[in-house]
């Protein structure tokens, strides 16, 4: 008899804290910055369970908030094989900041890659936008946009965090997902920062070639005519899924709909700038904008 996602999920949270001990210890460096902070691996009691990492300053807090959306990969081995963490040295960054940093793992990636029944739109793997002559955009940022609520929820019913003082950072489709978010204009939600943000890239593996970039453009538009969230939306020039005039032409559609974006198109980086977060070496470049830009939010 199939067991029930609920007893699949509780199996599994073993499994994901023997992963948590394959997480080093803080750098000396981190111990020596201020606030102090520490890495976890926590199953979410979500409506759809979730495993996320964590990484928090010391003490009880409570803490602002940061969420981290990962990107998606539409090949079923690699999101089997995805890392816990993408972007391990700029979560460290925003907790050495003073922020409560949950990265949740998507369903259908790594440790969560199993075959769980459907839940509404919410299947084993619900970031798949669809054929390229009829894509659909909106769903699948809407239903990571909707497990950023329930997280933030969920922070604030155990007291963790400060209710109204929530980021939302995303990467690639974590970053569509939060311009998706923003079209919500949550309360508790006073910024969000998007890194090599978008949808379709890349189709057949091939650089600079996306699914179907005026309908892409298209439903960024429409994001904006509700979105009123204040954000930083950060690309490189070599970024081989979303080039520099795609994702322009994204930011004119959106801000022309009323959405509110600041735009930076950075220099090339590494071998292909769409992974720019992920390198401990771009943080000094991008810290600077992002903390200027969340200092003009308190």
């Amino acid at each position: 008899m199939p067991r029930q996602p609920a007893a699949l999920f509780g199996s599994l949270v073993t499994a994901l804290l023997c992963l948590a001990c394959l997480i080093a210890p803080t750098h000396a460096e981190d111990k020596a910055a201020s606030p102090r902070i520490q890495e976890e691996i926590w199953a979410l009691p979500l409506p759809l369970p979730m495993f996320a990492y964590v990484v928090r300053p010391v003490g009880d807090g409570p803490f602002p908030l940061a969420i981290m959306n990962h990107g998606v990969s539409l090949n079923p081995t690699e999101r089997s094989f995805f890392p816990l963490v993408e972007f391990r040295d700029a979560a460290k960054w925003f907790a050495r900041r003073g922020y409560l940093v949950v990265a949740p793992v998507g369903s259908g990636y790594g440790a969560a890659a199993i075959d769980l029944p459907e839940r509404g739109h919410y299947g084993p793997f619900f970031s798949k936008v669809g054929n390229c002559t009829k894509p659909n955009f909106r769903d699948p940022a809407m239903a990571v946009a909707q497990a950023d609520l329930w997280i933030i929820d969920y922070m604030a019913a155990e007291k963790r965090i400060v209710p109204k003082d929530v980021i939302v950072v995303g990467q690639s489709a974590g970053g569509w997902a939060s311009i998706g978010l923003s079209s919500l204009n949550p309360p508790q939600v006073k910024a969000i920062i998007t890194f090599a943000a978008g949808r379709g890239g890349r189709v057949g593996g091939k650089p600079n070639n996306n699914c179907a970039p005026d309908k892409l453009v298209q439903a960024t538009g429409e994001f904006g005519r509700t979105s009123r969230v204040p954000m930083l939306w950060i690309y490189v020039e070599n970024d081989t899924f979303f080039g520099p005039a795609l994702t322009q032409r994204m930011h004119q559609a959106f801000t022309a709909a009323g959405g509110k974006a600041e735009y930076h198109l950075l220099p090339p980086f590494g071998h292909d700038g769409h992974f720019f977060i992920g390198s401990p070496d771009a943080i000094p470049i991008w810290s600077p904008l992002v903390t200027k830009f969340l200092d003009e939010q308190r």
